[in-house]
């Protein structure tokens, strides 16, 4: 599985090591994702998703069918 949020989309960024001389080797800065399940009342089934931190406060505040929804119109899921 790839490492991107299924909610939001957030996915790994390249940047750089910086050393104490100042010499820069690259590195990945990944997201802080978490595998979790979530109860769908409407469909009555349990699903899986990979989100990040950012995904499962968005999750709380709007309710997990309507961000499903709206992660499904940007293409995310």
């Amino acid at each position: 599985m790839s490492k991107v949020c299924q909610v939001t989309g957030k996915k790994a960024i390249v940047g750089n090591n910086v050393s104490h001389s100042k010499r820069r080797t690259k590195r990945k800065f990944l997201p802080n994702l978490f595998i979790k399940k979530y109860y769908l009342a409407e469909e009555d089934m349990w699903i899986s998703l990979k989100v990040s931190a950012a995904g499962i406060r968005l999750i709380s505040k709007k309710g997990i069918y309507k961000t499903l929804k709206e992660a499904q119109e940007k293409g995310f899921i």
